[in-house]
């Protein structure tokens, strides 16, 4: 368990350095950054005095290394919309984001894992196909195509909900069914695979044979062993929410990350581009790492392993 954790760690540093390499590239192979300072009254000395202060007329390698150093202690340089620290721009709405993956974390738990055990329980029944049907239709519907028809209903034709914003608690009901949605339907299915392998085990038919109520064969018995593959895919979950919910926040105008990045590429703030996507891709190594974790400590199997 211990060599293993080891080996998640250090290939986590190696793609966090990867990482850092491709956003560093990228900001430089989309062109010289003194461009977006560039006005009708720049003289050559102003040209050449913001290139120094960039750290420009020093060879690439170098430059990487300065910017490294700078994301280490989160210093990004400053956001060329808003002129302060890009961190700062971004820390305003990690709170929001925040928010929206709770909600839609909650959603697809409370929906998905009972809506599976449900399903494999009641194999071949009517609450089966259901639950089938809803893992397929889940899956297959874009994200922003559910959002909007989830505006059409709720907030223009019954009016229950708002349109898009962030003004009260029930501005986050809709974002958070229209970004949990997949993932719900996504639990639902590992859900009733595991408990399904599961509940065909032999130890299963003992425990019944035994006399052991069919309550307590299917929650004590059959869902402990059946948790670890839905419990890995609920952690990953929760980092692709942090990080993936760009299309959501932009049908719901949510002032989150994921709207902020949008507006970043089109206004070419570099800096804040970079922010988000270094802590993007640290947050999910490290939920990577701590789901692998919570395998081992789950999974008797995983703790036995040596290697």
């Amino acid at each position: 368990m211990a060599i293993l954790i080891l080996r998640r760690s250090v290939a986590a540093v190696i793609v966090l350095v990867l990482a850092s390499i491709i956003v560093f590239s990228l900001s430089r192979a989309s062109g010289d950054p003194r461009n977006l300072f560039l006005t009708e009254y720049t003289t050559d000395e102003d040209w050449e005095q913001w290139g120094k202060d960039m750290g420009l007329d020093k060879p690439y390698p170098v430059q990487y290394l300065t910017w490294a150093s700078g994301a280490i202690r989160l210093d990004f340089g400053k956001s060329v919309k808003d002129q302060i620290a890009a961190v700062r721009v971004v820390r305003k709405k990690i709170l929001p984001t925040l928010q929206l993956a709770v909600g839609s974390y909650i959603f697809a738990i409370a929906v998905g894992v009972p809506l599976g055990i449900m399903s494999a329980v009641k194999r071949g029944s009517v609450w089966d196909l259901l639950g089938r049907a809803f893992a397929l239709l889940g899956q297959a519907m874009p994200g922003f195509w559910l959002g909007i028809m989830l505006i059409l209903l709720f907030a223009v034709k019954i009016q229950i909900f708002p349109t898009g914003g962030k003004d009260d608690i029930r501005s986050i009901v809709l974002p958070s069914i229209a970004l949990g949605w997949f993932a719900a339907a996504a639990l639902l299915r590992l859900t009733r695979s595991a408990m399904l392998e599961v509940l065909d085990s032999e130890f299963i038919k003992l425990a019944r044979a035994k006399g052991v109520s069919e309550v307590r064969v299917v929650w004590k018995h059959a869902f402990r062993n059946a948790i670890v593959v839905p419990l890995t895919y609920a952690g990953m979950f929760l980092t692709a929410l942090l990080t993936g919910t760009v299309i959501t926040e932009t049908v719901y105008a949510w002032p989150g990350m994921g709207r902020l990045a949008v507006q970043a590429v089109f206004g070419t703030d570099f800096p804040v581009v970079s922010c988000i996507v270094m802590l993007a891709t640290a947050g999910y190594l490290l939920m990577n790492l701590f789901v692998d974790i919570l395998y081992g400590v789950l999974d008797p199997r995983m703790r036995s392993n040596k290697g």
